[in-house]
């Protein structure tokens, strides 16, 4: 099943940081008043604000000050305001590569074989690789004839519009890296063109997480560090698509190509996808921080019957990290094809199923595919089985699928409700009708 080839595959996930170096300082603000409160404060403080985060409720805002203030003291200072409610710091995001490596890529990634994967010609490789096997994908689509939909929000680093297999099923999104609406490519953070020759090419180390069937010229562009996150969204909603080939994908843009972003604009996003249609929210993300603000998000989505999934983090302990460990998330781990705990994946209380998350093949820009592996590509494997089940109940909740996917193959304590399994979800959410 595996090719022996020596190419370095390293499991990475967005890690948020509590410091790194800017130029100013930002706060997430909550206020009771609206923008008429938050502009009166910042004239009387002297800080700037930047934007709205919580789209039109109006009460949420991100505001600035120079990184000469000490912003310990003017966090004091805001949350001492009349109708202030709430203040945190914005934190700035940085991707931490996790010990431990693959020194073969899985065999799948060279079959470039052309199967037609429900109406689109996709990679053999791609739609018959052995996670879909493990989890029983084919036998329940077989039984129960589920393809997926409703629009699932990938809070990621962008996408490969053009894509082949991705094209028709990506609808308008967001860049919050940019402030502007419409579908976020991943190729616009890149400053050199890349125009890659990929038929007949073996896989390549692209960069530190990632094996991508790109010619040497352009892996060797894509893996310097101003790139090391470039491919994450596009491969994570190839892995959502695998699952539920009819769902459709809203690109939420919310991570640079470097891995760098900031907890306001995941925030934005949640609100964003909440609030324009987004049915599921995949998270494959992780900060050991908690944060109010973030979980008020959530709590709030799914409020408004959407479900949140989120990765369990590959630090290989039994910790908590957020969004996965949130009461309003499904924590995803990752297991190897014997259904053992990856070593890089954490266990415990954050999980609430796990899935396969090694040696993953999923779409990559170009219109090529790679393969990568961490609980960030376990994540999208549920995210797409939330999707299955809306096509059983479309108004399908967070506690519904919740309880739907708790019907697993059991594992031990360390991986909540064990390993997803497609068939037992779907079945146990027609039952409950």
């Amino acid at each position: 099943m595996i090719a022996k080839r020596l190419f370095l595959l390293v499991t990475v996930l967005f890690v948020l940081f509590p410091q790194q170096a800017r130029a100013e300082y930002r706060f997430i603000v909550r206020v009771g008043d609206g923008l008429p409160s938050i502009q009166r404060i910042c004239t009387g403080l002297g800080c700037t604000v930047k934007e709205e985060l919580d789209g039109t409720l109006a009460q949420l805002f991100l505001v600035s000050v120079p990184d000469s203030v000490d912003p310990n003291i003017f966090l004091l200072l805001l949350q001492s305001q009349i109708g202030v409610s709430d203040v945190e710091l914005d934190i700035p995001i940085n991707i931490l590569p996790i010990p431990g490596s693959y020194a073969e890529v899985p065999s799948g990634l060279s079959d470039s074989r052309p199967y037609n994967y429900f109406g689109k010609t996709v990679w053999n490789g791609y739609a018959n690789q052995p996670a879909s096997a493990v989890i029983g994908l084919n036998v329940a689509r077989a039984s129960f004839n589920v393809l997926g939909s409703g629009i699932v929000g990938v809070i990621d680093t962008g996408i490969d519009p053009n894509h082949p297999a991705l094209q028709s099923v990506v609808v308008i999104g967001y860049d919050f890296t940019r402030n502007t609406r419409g579908i976020p490519s991943e190729s616009s953070d890149l400053t050199q063109p890349v125009s890659p020759t990929v038929t007949g090419v073996p896989p390549a180390r692209v960069n530190e997480s990632t094996a991508a069937v790109l010619d040497q010229n352009s892996a060797l562009v894509l893996g310097q560090n101003q790139y090391a996150a470039f491919g994450h969204g596009t491969m994570v909603s190839g892995v959502i698509h695998l699952v539920a080939p009819n769902a459709l994908i809203m690109p939420l843009k919310a991570f640079r190509a470097d891995g760098t972003g900031s907890l306001s604009d995941i925030i934005r996003a949640v609100y964003y996808g909440t609030q324009n249609g987004a049915k599921i929210l995949n998270m494959s993300f992780s900060t050991p921080n908690y944060s109010k603000e973030l979980a008020r998000a959530l709590n709030n989505a799914a409020a408004n019957g959407v479900i949140s999934v989120g990765s369990a983090g590959n630090d290989g302990k039994q910790i908590s990290v957020y969004p996965a460990a949130l009461d309003e998330v499904m924590g995803v781990a990752s297991t190897d094809y014997m259904d053992q705990r990856s070593s890089f994946s954490n266990y415990g209380s954050v999980v609430w199923v796990a899935a396969p998350g090694e040696e993953i093949i999923a779409t990559y820009p170009f219109g090529t595919y790679a393969a990568s592996s961490g609980t960030s590509f376990s994540a999208p494997f549920v995210s797409g089985v939330a999707a299955l089940l809306l096509d059983i109940k479309s108004d399908c909740s967070q506690k519904q699928a919740a309880s739907a996917i708790s019907n697993a193959r059991q594992l031990g304590p360390e991986l909540g409700y064990g390993r997803l399994d497609v068939y037992k979800a779907v079945q146990a959410l027609i039952n409950s009708r």
